[in-house]
C-alpha cells in the first residue's frame, strides 16, 4: 500500500517531485491524470498524480485536484503532497491557493506549509522572498513568464492574494534551529488562526528539517525539495524498508530524440548549447500557425536525419516572438492561449510520429509540452529511475504503445549541457518490479 500520495499541477513538477522520492529510497510511480476508480494502480511507496492544472481554469484545476485526492486516499494514502513549481508559478488568482484551499477542506485540515525551495536548482526562501539564484524572482527573468508572470517575490503576499485564509511566516532564524523549533513555530501559527505559513529555506539541510517537522501534517505543499525530508519520516516509523534499487528501469534500445517546448531562459540556452553538436529543427509558427502542416515538416526533417546522434526539434522561443505569435493568434472564449496550444499540438504530433520512426529515447522540455507529449503518447504511467540533473529523472512509461525511455525537463531546470548530457546516462540494467 502506498504510504505517500503526490498531487503536481503539471507533468514535470510531478518527474521532479517523483525523482526526489526514488533519490531518497521510496519506489514511485507517476500516474498521467486521475485514474479511473477501480483502475488496478502500479506497486510503490510513493504515487503522484500528474494534472496539467498549473494554468487551467481555477475551478478547472480545483475539481482536478480534488479528484486526484479521492484516487490518493481510495489508494491508502496516507499524506498527501501538493507539488507546485519552485517558482512558484500562479497567477493573482491562483491556482495555488485555491487548490490547496480545497484540499485542505477535504481532508479536514485547517493548516499547512508552503515552501517552493530547492536550492539545488538555486531556489531559494529567505524572509519570505522567493531567490532564483541571487536575483529576486520578479527579476529573475519569471516576471515575463507568457502564462505566469512572477512580479512579485514575497510569497507571504503572493499567496495570501489567492486565499481567504491568513498567511504566516516561519522565518530562517527559527528553521535554522531544526525539527522541534519548526514543528513548534507552525503548531504556533495554526492556533493563531493561519491557515498557511510560508517556510524558509536556503539549503538540504532545511528542506530535511521541515519534512521531518511535517510527519504528522495531512497536506504539506510547495516544491520537489521538501519531499527529501519525507522518507525519513516512514523510515523512522518501521513503514518503509530500505530499498536496494528504487530507480532501476532496465534498458531501451532505440533512437533518440529531443523536444523543446518550453521557453525559459535556462530552454533556450540548453537549446543554444545543442545545436552546436546535434542536429536541429525550428519550427515556426508565426510563419506556419497550423499544427498539422508544424508536425509534418518537422517528421520529413526527422526522417532525414536520424541516426547515431539524438535530434532536436524546438519550438522554443524568446518573450517577443512568444507576444508575437500571441498577438497573432490571440485568446480562445475559455481564455486559454492559442499560441500555446498550437505548439503542445505540434509537438505532441511530432512526439508519435518519431515513435513511428523507431524513437525509444525521448527527452521532453516544458511542463505543458511534456503533459500534450505524454497524453498523446497514451502513457498511463511513469516508472521512475535516475535523476540526469536535479529534479529530472530518466523514466520508463507505461501504457499500450513499445517501450519507451522518456525524461521530461521542467523549462527552468537542468544544466547547460541537458540536452547532450542526458543520453549518455540513459539507465541500463535489469528493471524495477
Amino acid at each position: 500500500m502506498p504510504l505517500l500520495g503526490c498531487i503536481a499541477d503539471d507533468f514535470t513538477g510531478a518527474t521532479d517531485l517523483a525523482a526526489m522520492l526514488v533519490e531518497n529510497g521510496m519506489r514511485t510511480v507517476q500516474l498521467i491524470g486521475v485514474p479511473e476508480a477501480g483502475q488496478p494502480l502500479p506497486e510503490a511507496d510513493a504515487l503522484v498524480i500528474a494534472l496539467k492544472s498549473r494554468t487551467a481554469p481555477v475551478a478547472e484545476a480545483v475539481a482536478a485536484s480534488r479528484a486526484a485526492l479521492v484516487a490518493l486516499r481510495a489508494a491508502g494514502c496516507g499524506q498527501i503532497f501538493f507539488k507546485y513549481c519552485s517558482t512558484f508559478d500562479s497567477t493573482e488568482r491562483g491556482n495555488i491557493g485555491p487548490v490547496a484551499d480545497a484540499l485542505l477542506a477535504d481532508l479536514g485540515a485547517g493548516f499547512a506549509l508552503a515552501c517552493p525551495a530547492f536550492p539545488a536548482n538555486g531556489r531559494s526562501v529567505y524572509q519570505g522572498h522567493l531567490f532564483v539564484g541571487s536575483r529576486l524572482l520578479n527579476e529573475s527573468g519569471m516576471e515575463n513568464h507568457p502564462l505566469t508572470p512572477m512580479r512579485d517575490a514575497d510569497l507571504v503576499r503572493v499567496l495570501a492574494r489567492q486565499t481567504s485564509g491568513e498567511v504566516g511566516l516561519v522565518p530562517y532564524a527559527v528553521v535554522e534551529r531544526g525539527a522541534a523549533a519548526i514543528r513548534a513555530a507552525m503548531a504556533a501559527q495554526a492556533s493563531e488562526g493561519k491557515r498557511y505559513a510560508i517556510v524558509d529555506a536556503v539549503d538540504e539541510r532545511h528542506l530535511r528539517a521541515i519534512g521531518a517537522a511535517a510527519a504528522d501534517h495531512k497536506l504539506i505543499t510547495g516544491g520537489s525539495g521538501i519531499a527529501m525530508g519525507l522518507p525519513a519520516n516512514f523510515r523512522s516509523q518501521g513503514r518503509l524498508p530500505e530499498r536496494t534499487d528504487p530507480a532501476a528501469l532496465g534498458d531501451v534500445p532505440g533512437l533518440a530524440a529531443i523536444l523543446a517546448g518550453s521557453c525559459s531562459q535556462a530552454t533556450l540556452g540548453q537549446i543554444a548549447r545543442a545545436r552546436e553538436t546535434l542536429p536541429s529543427f525550428a519550427l515556426d509558427p508565426l510563419a506556419t500557425p497550423d499544427a498539422a502542416s508544424l508536425a509534418g515538416a518537422a517528421l520529413a526533417w526527422a526522417r532525414d536525419h536520424l541516426g547515431a546522434r539524438p535530434v532536436l526539434i524546438t519550438a522554443s522561443a524568446p518573450p517577443e516572438r512568444v507576444a508575437a505569435l500571441q498577438a497573432r493568434l490571440g485568446r480562445d472564449p475559455m481564455g486559454r492561449d492559442q499560441a500555446g496550444a498550437l505548439i503542445e499540438t505540434a509537438l505532441a504530433e511530432i512526439a508519435a510520429g518519431l515513435r513511428d520512426l523507431g524513437v525509444r529515447r525521448l527527452v521532453v522540455a516544458g511542463g505543458e509540452t511534456s503533459g500534450a507529449v505524454v497524453s498523446r503518447l497514451g502513457v498511463r504511467a511513469l516508472r521512475i529511475g535516475a535523476p540526469i540533473d536535479p529534479g529530472v529523472p530518466w523514466t520508463r512509461a507505461e501504457g499500450d504503445g513499445p517501450d519507451l525511455l522518456l525524461a521530461l525537463k521542467s523549462g527552468n531546470f537542468g544544466a547547460p549541457d541537458f540536452f547532450t548530457k542526458a543520453f549518455a546516462v540513459v539507465p541500463e540494467g535489469k528493471a524495477s518490479v
